[in-house]
Order: structure tokens, then C-alpha cells, then sequence
């Protein structure tokens, strides 16, 4: 970000200043990486309250410390204190100041599945053309997007964030925070049903995207759900649609993927994306909607992707000797987890090795979680799944319900936790299996995928010095 004295910071926050005075050159909330010369906010969370770490902050070089309460320092010339009602809502209204301040573009991306792959996508293709900032990983809450903005420089063309949500109200709070451009939904799925109740529920929380909106600003919204459609004119929402039906404004005349990667086919140019799987098909249809609103043709978006380096736990494959690994264990929904099995069981089949799913709890998913994760049971089934390691009592379920339903010699153990998981790989895991690795985030499969590398890569090392 560019500097501000800290008396404007201070106007704009609406915070006391004790005397004149100082420049900010960035801002942060983590107190183990301040730099000289940032702005330390000091949030309260669950596990830890920024507030304990002021003093730590200060002396790392911050010049100043945005707290909500007051707070008992030596302070000098060069060190202040800002006090604000709430230091979180403070942060939001800096990058909302910040927003209109700079020249970018904002592009926001909201949805149930496929927000950080679609945000890959399109950071990767107007890189090719423009300079581009995104998170490096998905700060997509009330923290990690106005986190985003603020770490954008003055001659950044384009911004493009994710906006996530747990509970009603967040979706709208964060999109007129980013004031966006061009806003995203790229699908809409059982999530978070802990926080929002029903799917309807969710999908006017997506919808609430639109209050950032400035009269000529852009909504994308995926066509192929009917629901989200029904609930968008209903809104009288101005929206233009995206998806593989005929009827959406924006559609593939082709489309075909497999476990490796994807293609569709615009006008006379077929893009091929080097990822796997339909739900990477439809992020990035999502991702050429939203390039093509900023002039750039199929070609030049066919040019762009056909280099798309991987998603860091989404879908990634990793070789590890003769294991191959799908490390897609960031996150996990009921959608997700239906496309990740599609690509397991194509993977499987066109390689002819053994499907083994290294299966994780769905977590947020509120009083219908036993019922979708026996629904996740019945896909683990149709997908001929060989093995499945259940990680958590609902991941259980899900194993206990595709055993009960596979018309095969079903294989299943379970685990209480990834720590378990991951210490008993050597006695599950064979040469040549293809596994697929994917759960919520609280359930930390990368444990496990740390756990196959470590075994594996022995194993290709060794290999390695035999043949010599």
C-alpha cells in the first residue's frame, strides 16, 4: 500500500490521535511478521487476542497499534496507540478508504465450491496482460480481504479476492468493503450449513455480492443452477450467466475432461486447462466469463491457460515414487467431495491402479451432516473405491455406508485423527495406488500427505540408487 501519516489514518478510522505525527507503509495483524514502519491491528479471536501482542509489535518496528480498549505501554514521539470501538471494523473501513483511493480494478469471486481455483485462473490469465495482485492464499473473511486490498500497490491494475462466508450478513459486509468491478458466483452447494440453515439461505447470502456493486459494475453467476437464477430475478439483480447449458449468455459449443485435465470450446477456439476434473471444467468457464468482460478474446485466454501451474491442495497430483497422490485436502463439501471421487475413479481406471480415498470429516454442515456424509458413503461406492481411511467419526459414516453399499470387497479402516491416520500409512498404502487425499480444513489431512511423501519419496530415492 502507499504511505499514510498516521493522522489520516487516524480520520479515517475515526480513532483519537495522541499527538501528530508518523507515516504507515503497510499494515498487519500478525505480530511474528511486522516489519518497520507497519500499522499493527490488534484483533480479538478465539485462540488469541492481538491486544497481548502490542508490545511485541512496537518493538519490531510498528509505528503504531489500532487497539479497541485501553492499554497500559510506554509510549514515545514515535509510537502510538489508536483506539477504535472495534478494531476489525476499523481494518475493513482502512481498505474500503484504500479501495477508492488506488485505480485497480476489483474482481470478487464468491460461491460454495471453486472460488480459489476460479481466483487462480483468472489471476494467471490477466497476468499475462496486466499487473495483477491476489492473495497468496485465501483471505476471503472479514480479516484476509481487506488484508488483500491493502497489500495492493498504487500501480496494480487488477485486484481479484475471494469472498467467503460461515453466517449470514458477511457476503455484503466484504463486497462493499472490495466495491468490486466484476463479481463472481461460481456455484452453490450444501456449505456452511452449520451458520446458514438451508440452501436457500445460502444462496441469498451469495446473491448479497451485488451490495458492493456500483451501477456499472458486473454480476457473473452460474447459470446451470436454477435456483440461484429463480432467487436473482427475484431481486431484480441485473446478471449475465455462465455454464454448459444452452441457455446460459456465455456457454461452451464442447466440452470434455478427464482425470489429467479439461477443454470447451468458444467460437472456433478450444482452450485446454491442465486441470483435472468437471468442477475445474466449470471454474474455469467461470474464470474465461470473467477475463472476456475485459476484452480478452478466446484466443488470448486459451494462450494464457494452457501453462496454468497447479492449485497448492486442490487437486494437486504429486508422483511420489510409484504412488500417485491427489493432495486435495484444504477444504471438503458435499460438491467437492463428488468431484474429487469423479476424478479418483477416472484417474484409477486410466491408469489401472488401486482407488484408495483418505477420506476426512465435512465440517459446518449443521443437523444434516450424518445425512450427507451417508450420501458421500453412497458416491465412495459408485466411484469403486477400493479403500477407503476414514479420518473422523462423521468420515466413519461415510465409510460404513459405501461398505454397506459397494457391490465389492469394500476396504475400510478408521482413525480417530490425521495424527493416527498418518502414522499408519506404511501398512495400507502399496506401490502403485493412486490416492486420493480430502477433508475439511480442522481435520489437517496434510498431515497425511507429509506422512506419503516422507515413505514415498524413500522408496523413489532408493529405487534411484539401485538402478544405478
Amino acid at each position: 500500500m502507499k504511505a499514510h501519516t498516521i493522522d489520516k489514518l487516524a480520520r479515517i478510522i475515526d480513532a483519537r490521535v495522541p499527538r501528530p505525527g508518523g507515516k504507515i507503509t503497510a499494515v498487519s495483524t500478525d505480530s511474528r511478521s511486522i516489519s518497520k514502519g507497519d500499522c499493527f491491528f490488534a484483533i480479538p479471536g478465539p485462540n488469541f487476542d492481538g491486544h497481548s501482542f502490542i508490545a511485541q509489535a512496537l518493538a519490531k518496528g510498528a509505528v503504531c497499534a489500532v487497539v479497541n480498549r485501553g492499554i497500559e505501554l510506554p509510549d514515545t514521539d514515535e509510537k502510538y496507540l489508536l483506539r477504535v470501538d472495534d478494531t476489525v471494523r476499523a481494518l475493513g473501513g482502512l481498505a474500503a478508504h484504500y479501495r477508492t483511493e488506488c485505480g485497480f480494478k476489483v474482481i470478487a469471486i464468491t460461491g460454495s465450491v471453486g472460488k480459489t481455483t476460479t481466483r487462480h485462473i483468472i489471476t494467471h490469465v490477466l497476468s499475462s496482460r496486466c499487473r495483477v495482485f491476489q492473495a497468496p492464499k485465501s483471505f476471503n473473511n472479514q480479516i484476509g480481504l481487506p488484508l488483500t486490498l491493502l497489500t495492493a500497490r498504487p500501480e496494480d491494475e487488477f485486484v481479484v479476492a475471494e469472498l467467503g462466508a460461515n453466517r449470514p450478513g458477511e457476503i455484503a459486509y466484504l463486497s462493499r468493503i472490495a466495491q468490486p468491478d466484476l463479481a463472481v458466483i461460481t456455484s452453490i452447494c450444501p456449505a456452511h450449513l452449520e451458520g446458514f440453515g438451508d440452501l436457500d439461505t445460502i444462496i441469498r447470502e451469495k446473491l448479497s455480492i451485488a451490495e458492493g456493486l456500483s451501477s456499472n459494475a458486473r454480476l457473473l453467476i452460474n447459470g446451470d443452477h436454477q435456483n440461484l437464477i429463480a432467487a436473482a430475478r427475484r431481486q431484480d439483480l441485473k446478471f449475465t450467466t455462465f455454464g454448459f447449458s444452452d441457455d446460459c449468455d456465455i456457454h461452451p459449443a464442447k466440452t470434455d475432461w478427464n482425470h489429467q485435465s479439461s477443454q470447451f470450446t468458444i467460437g472456433p477456439v478450444t482452450i485446454n486447462v491442465p486441470l483435472g476434473g468437471r468442477g475445474n471444467l466449470e471454474n474455469a468457464l467461470a474464470a474465461w466469463a470473467a477475463c472476456s468482460k475485459f476484452g480478452f478474446t478466446a484466443e488470448q485466454f486459451a494462450v494464457a491457460v494452457r501453462n496454468l501451474p497447479p492449485v497448492p491442495m486442490r487437486a494437486e497430483v504429486k508422483h511420489l515414487g510409484t504412488v500417485t497422490v491427489i493432495d486435495d485436502c484444504y477444504n471438503a463439501n458435499p460438491a467437492s467431495m463428488k468431484n474429487a471421487l469423479d476424478i479418483l475413479s477416472r484417474s484409477a481406471a486410466a491408469e489401472k491402479q488401486r482407488a484408495v480415498f483418505i477420506c476426512g470429516d465435512m465440517a459446518e454442515l449443521g443437523k444434516d451432516s450424518e445425512n450427507l456424509h451417508a450420501l458421500l458413503g453412497r458416491n465412495i461406492a459408485a466411484a469403486g473405491v477400493e479403500l477407503v481411511i476414514a479420518v473422523g467419526p462423521l468420515a466413519a459414516v461415510a465409510a460404513s455406508t459405501a461398505q454397506q453399499l459397494a457391490h465389492y470387497g469394500l476396504l475400510v479402516e478408521t482413525f480417530p485423527d490425521a495424527d493416527s491416520a498418518a502414522d499408519n500409512m506404511h501398512k495400507f498404502i502399496k506401490d502403485y495406488d493412486i490416492v486420493l487425499v480430502k477433508g475439511s480444513r480442522n481435520v489437517a489431512l496434510e498431515k497425511v500427505v507429509q506422512k506419503l511423501q516422507l515413505l514415498f519419496a524413500e522408496q523413489a530415492q532408493k529405487l534411484i540408487i539401485d538402478t544405478r
